[in-house]
């Protein structure tokens, strides 16, 4: 008695326990944080309300005639074939019930895909595996790579709240504004999703999906990518940061600059150290994901590039791969993804770390060169 007793209370001890471990854990959507998100969510709870009572009443009256009909009590299942009053009334409950949720989802759906009249146009191209954002209106745009670091990933870390949901570059938008987003892919397919924003769109190569949003208050908005897209799928998280408008410009006119900036530094002189600190910075955001922080890869799919061919061989072979890729394997061409200055680096940082000791230092210059020798005429 004893023993079935201590095992009483560890039981209801853990349950206890687990009850208030999962206070916070909910199975709804979310709200939002805009006007679509809301009517999303009002549409979701109306249709389940309508679907609980439909469950209520069919389930009641069911179980109702089981027990108040039941052969011990004496009743006898009556015999009646073509009731038309019956036939009727199941045909016509259920289309009027019907037609109450059409009305409010296909609204909800027309709002949803009415893109017109938007204030700023965004287009975002996903990347095996990462995002690209591009402001078609002001003429600029980045790269939104993950920024959690690999000891979270494999263990050797305590993961943090946003775990997997940190970026190097948001997506800044102004509050208040409709904004339409043009999605679309480089590689495969994927899907840009933003729960607190009531978007999700599928982005596919060579076709560009339309959505939109508005945002009402400023604050982080986290999503992920939402297809299997490939090895690093879950490492593609989406952050948005919503700003009020004078932010927003501020933001605009600071990036305008940099990009200006950015430019002006193909024609720098730059050392050898400069291009390795500022290509280690490239690697482990843009190549540590596959072929590692040590740079041993893991084969066969992403070979080591410390003792490789192709980072201590000829230096316009390792430029050739970098740029272009190598079609049937899984080495994506870099040449539209990163700067002239970022290209060089990276590639510098490649022939001089780990055992790579070659001296060998590639220039900004040096890759603007390569692309026009080998442009098409």
């Amino acid at each position: 008695m004893c023993v079935w007793a201590r095992r009483t209370v560890a039981l209801l001890v853990g349950l206890v326990t687990a009850m208030d471990a999962s206070a916070d854990w909910t199975v709804n959507l979310r709200p939002g944080a805009t006007g679509i998100s809301h009517d999303i969510f009002g549409l979701h709870m109306a249709i389940l309300w309508i679907c609980v009572a439909i469950g209520v009443v069919v389930f009641g009256v069911m179980f109702y005639a089981i027990v108040a009909h039941r052969k011990s009590r004496g009743h006898k299942p009556a015999r009646f074939h073509e009731n038309t009053t019956v036939e009727v009334l199941w045909t016509l409950i259920p289309s009027i019930i019907l037609v109450i949720m059409v009305v409010p989802a296909t609204a909800t759906l027309m709002d949803i895909y009415d893109t017109s009249g938007a204030d700023l146009d965004i287009r975002i191209t996903g990347y095996q595996w990462k995002w690209r954002y591009q402001y078609v209106d002001d003429d600029f745009g980045y790269f939104s790579n993950l920024v959690t670091p690999q000891d979270q990933i494999h263990n050797r870390q305590t993961k943090n709240e946003h775990y997997l949901l940190e970026v190097d570059n948001p997506l800044v938008l102004p509050v208040g504004r409709k904004i339409r987003f043009l999605v679309t892919s480089n590689d495969v397919i994927h899907s840009w999703w933003v729960p607190d924003l009531g978007v999700k769109k599928d982005a596919i190569p060579g076709y560009i999906n339309e959505t939109w949003t508005r945002i009402d208050k400023p604050g982080l908005y986290r999503g992920q990518c939402a297809e299997l897209c490939g090895k690093n799928h879950g490492f593609m998280p989406v952050v948005v940061k919503a700003v009020p408008a004078p932010e927003y410009a501020a933001w605009v006119s600071d990036q305008k600059a940099a990009a200006e900036q950015e430019r002006l530094l193909t024609e720098k002189d730059w050392t050898l150290e400069e291009l390795v600190a500022r290509g280690e910075q490239v690697y482990q955001t843009t190549c540590a994901a596959c072929h590692q922080p040590d740079g041993s890869g893991a084969p066969p799919a992403f070979p080591a590039l410390n003792g490789s061919p192709v980072a201590t061989g000829d230096a316009n072979g390792h430029i050739e791969v970098v740029l272009n890729g190598r079609q049937g394997t899984a080495m994506q061409a870099f040449g539209k993804q990163l700067s002239e200055v970022d290209l060089a680096a990276v590639i510098t940082y490649e022939r001089n770390a780990w055992g790579n000791h070659t001296g060998d230092k590639v220039t900004p210059q040096d890759i603007v060169a390569y692309r026009k020798q080998h442009s098409s005429p």
